[in-house]
């Protein structure tokens, strides 16, 4: 995590998995089965995810890291 000092935002340092399951979490619920507990724990700890009633949702802060990383996920997909 590095914070961005002309505007204090926060910009996350997350691996490609990280970004992955980020991006998944912003779908229905049936599509996660496939995610992998210890990274939605990584992103819960960041604070970009939580889980309730048993289901990983993407938080407030999740969805502006998602989109502040966007053109970072370029480079991720290539």
């Amino acid at each position: 995590m590095i914070r961005d000092s002309m505007n204090d935002e926060i910009d996350y340092e997350l691996t490609a998995e990280q970004w992955e399951t980020l991006k998944a979490l912003r779908l229905s619920a049936p599509t996660l089965a496939g995610l992998r507990r210890t990274v939605i724990e990584d992103l819960a700890a960041l604070g970009l995810a939580t889980i309730r009633d048993t289901v990983p949702v993407m938080t407030a802060a999740g969805r502006k890291a998602l989109i502040r990383g966007s053109s970072k996920l370029l480079d991720v997909a290539a």
